[in-house]
């Protein structure tokens, strides 16, 4: 048996039916469908072979590399295996997505819809308390958490005695990590929370490349991001750029593995290579030839709206690449986050580059334009209750969204949630919500539930399984409507109605 242990909660041991954005299903509580119905729709286990999964979190198969690399035994395992794979293990590290239900998806529908802790919150705590975990804890058992949602336990530190966890681990942990795990499996003393600062970022040499393949082939293509966003964490880490040789051999890793899919990882991937905010066009189109000789199927993680609106001509030639036998749209989730000109200035000015911020809401219509005529189907987000957001923000905010009702997208209105350099302003509740931040929440949740069903029919076509799959969708989309109609009342401010619709307008291009 390995010394050292890692895993994640069901919610993120999943390829999400090898669609990674139905993972976003996991932030939201326990509703009228029943759970273990909702989780098998949404987010199944991975597959197995010889009791290991064939896929894992990218950040989970990060750690494990470095791991490797510094002379451990070390396996990673699904977490309803822990029983046999905790025999003799010395440290447990557990990935940590969002642990507490505060991150941006996760508290904005708990406190929306007010029927309990969010999917993820439910199965992460289901880790610690599984009677494997607790015995092997009393023998001596070491228990190490870190990932994105590492930063959570600052303002919850007694969870971490309630859960038996000896160390947190927030920031990028490649410089730190081998100490500690050997610290761990030694007895030595660890940090209850290690805060690792943006100046111990590591190298692209201190980077490991992975080992065994990730869920749904997501692989990085570098860290950091040029735009200093004052409400994102990433932007405060330097930006490196991984070169294409490093790149290769990840996709190799997924693809020898059996992984059919790539999933480009980086804060906005029409950067690749660039130092500023314009596309390079030439290193993003060799990012994707390489990424498409390697994967049938080929998405990006992040993207802006001002790179998709500076190069349309781009955007067209990635189209040509992406878009074949194989895949006939690709996705990517792209922030919004607001349709004011004057708010944008204040918290995201760089996000309109290399247009200015009063340019805005023609820099996003022009971007979803470009996106419907060449097959990127997002998921965009918006932010409200950002600590200086007025009420004339919000319905700017409000007309943008009527105006992108023909656009195929989902877009999800979410909570400020305090990260970046506002870490120190309060979180928005559902409590705040005046009369126009009710509206803009339904006026996305219709176009939301219009495009998911077109949503299903793209994802289910051509699957040996959508005859079976389809109904039951169907019966959680029926199911989501039903309960916003319940909802409804609740949501509406007193002697408040929403406006009526108006005429979906035309894409406008640049």
């Amino acid at each position: 048996m390995a010394d050292i242990v890692l895993t994640a909660d069901r919610t993120l041991m999943s390829n999400y039916r090898g669609k990674e954005f139905l993972g976003f299903a996991s932030t939201v509580p326990p509703n009228v469908v029943p759970d273990w119905f909702f989780e098998r729709l949404f987010f199944p286990y991975v597959r197995e072979r010889g009791g290991l999964p064939l896929e894992a979190p990218y950040g989970l198969r990060k750690i494990e590399a470095k791991l490797l690399e510094g002379g451990f035994d070390v396996v990673t395992v699904r977490p309803d295996r822990l029983k046999r794979w905790l025999r003799g293990a010395r440290a447990l590290g557990v990935h940590a997505m969002d642990p507490f239900g505060v991150g941006p998806s996760s508290s904005t529908f708990s406190r929306l819809l007010k029927s309990g802790e969010p999917y993820l919150v439910k199965h992460f705590k289901a880790i610690f308390q599984s009677p494997e975990v607790r015995r092997a804890k009393a023998d001596g058992l070491r228990i190490i958490v870190g990932g994105p949602g590492a930063w959570q336990f600052r303002y919850w530190p007694e969870a971490q005695e309630e859960l038996g966890i000896d160390c947190v681990i927030d920031g990028e942990a490649e410089l730190v990590l081998v100490d500690l795990f050997r610290r761990a499996i030694e007895g030595g003393e660890l940090p209850r929370f290690l805060e690792v600062p943006p100046s111990m970022a590591p190298s692209l040499d201190d980077i490991p490349e992975i080992r065994n393949p990730s869920i749904n082939g997501l692989i990085e293509i570098g860290r950091g991001c040029p735009r200093g966003c004052a409400f994102c964490s990433v932007t405060l880490r330097p930006l490196r750029w991984y070169p294409l040789e490093k790149i290769d051999r990840e996709l190799r890793v997924n693809s020898e593995g059996g992984v059919d899919g790539c999933i480009l990882h980086g804060e906005d991937v029409l950067l690749y290579g660039a130092r500023g905010v314009i596309p390079e066009g030439d290193k993003v189109l060799a990012l994707h030839r390489l990424a498409k000789s390697r994967a049938r199927g080929l998405g990006w993680s992040h993207a802006s709206m001002a790179a998709i609106a500076a190069a349309p001509k781009l955007m067209e030639e990635l189209s040509e690449i992406i878009i074949d036998g194989d895949q006939r749209w690709w996705g990517a989730e792209i922030g919004i986050e607001t349709g004011s000109p004057e708010l944008a200035a204040k918290v995201m000015p760089a996000k309109a580059r290399p247009f200015k911020p009063e340019e805005w809401p023609e820099v996003v219509k022009s971007a979803a334009g470009i996106m419907a005529d060449c097959g990127l189907v997002p998921a965009c987000t918006l932010i409200t209750g950002l600590p200086e957001e007025t009420e004339d923000d919000v319905i700017k905010t409000i007309e943008l969204i009527e105006d992108l009702k023909w656009f195929k997208s989902l877009i999800v209105p979410l909570f400020f949630v305090p990260m970046g350099r506002l870490k120190g302003e309060d979180w928005f509740k559902a409590e705040q919500m005046t009369a126009s931040q009710i509206e803009l929440f339904l006026i996305c949740l219709r176009h939301d539930l219009r495009w998911a069903k077109a949503f299903m029919d793209d994802y289910l076509k051509g699957k040996p399984y959508a005859p079976l799959l389809k109904p039951l969708y169907k019966i959680v989309i029926w199911a989501t409507e039903r309960r916003a109609r319940k909802e409804g009342a609740l949501l509406k401010a007193p002697g408040e109605g929403v406006r009526p619709p108006i005429e979906a307008t035309a894409p406008r291009r640049c």
